[in-house]
């Protein structure tokens, strides 16, 4: 799945960039190399990602409590984690990179991102639905009903964020990757909003998992 990119470093210790933010082309040649290495979704994760969906469609079917418990935690800690770890991790890294090396960095990583967390907020969305329903949390007489409203509030203005606005950054991150002359000021911007982003996610996931703990222990 790793996506490459040229590894040559600018003439001049790597700060080449051209006025403006743009990175100077080595030549059409490269660029037009550059343009076909950096994939929009990695095809080679299309199969894994199926395989997922596969088994959440078949969870549901079949309503069975440990397999639906099973997505819904991964799904979940995946999804806490990677929040966490872009927002508060790579986050304050890419304020610190210069503009080729944020340009080396999104090339690799944000394709990744382009099927994983689209993939991972499905399968924590619906099989924690369908856990709902399977253990009685959606109806009103439940004694927990509003717990699981919070974490339906909580988890569905994540899901908006995650689709409305980081799919949208990465996507646009890619786009910019993809032209002759990318422009690096543009990237950085687009990451860094990419990864508060994903930080404010990722602090909002610690509030549905107090909601989920206290479910699980009353």
């Amino acid at each position: 799945m790793t996506i490459g990119t040229s590894s040559q470093a600018p003439a001049d210790g790597g700060h080449g960039a051209a006025p403006g933010g743009t990175i100077a082309a080595h030549g059409a040649a490269d660029g037009a190399g550059q343009r076909q290495r950096v994939q929009i979704v990695p095809t080679r994760a299309i199969p894994a990602v199926a395989v997922a969906l596969a088994g959440l469609v078949t969870a549901i079917a079949t309503n069975e409590l440990w397999a639906l418990d099973f997505f819904h935690v991964v799904g979940g800690g995946l999804w806490t984690g990677i929040d966490l770890f872009v927002g508060f991790v790579i986050g304050p890294i890419l304020g610190r990179l210069s503009i080729p090396a944020r340009i080396e960095f999104a090339s690799r990583f944000m394709p990744k991102m382009v099927l994983l967390m689209p993939t991972l907020v499905i399968t924590t969305l619906a099989a924690g639905w369908q856990l709902a329903r399977h253990l009685g949390f959606i109806l009103a007489s439940h004694n927990h009903h509003s717990w699981v409203v919070a974490s339906m509030i909580v988890v569905g203005v994540m899901a908006v964020i995650a689709i409305g606005l980081l799919e949208p950054a990465n996507l646009a991150v890619l786009f910019e990757l993809r032209k002759e002359r990318p422009n690096g000021a543009l990237i950085g911007k687009l990451m860094r909003r990419f990864a508060y982003t994903a930080g404010i996610t990722g602090a909002m996931q610690v509030a549905t998992l107090v909601i989920m703990t206290r479910l699980a222990t009353s």
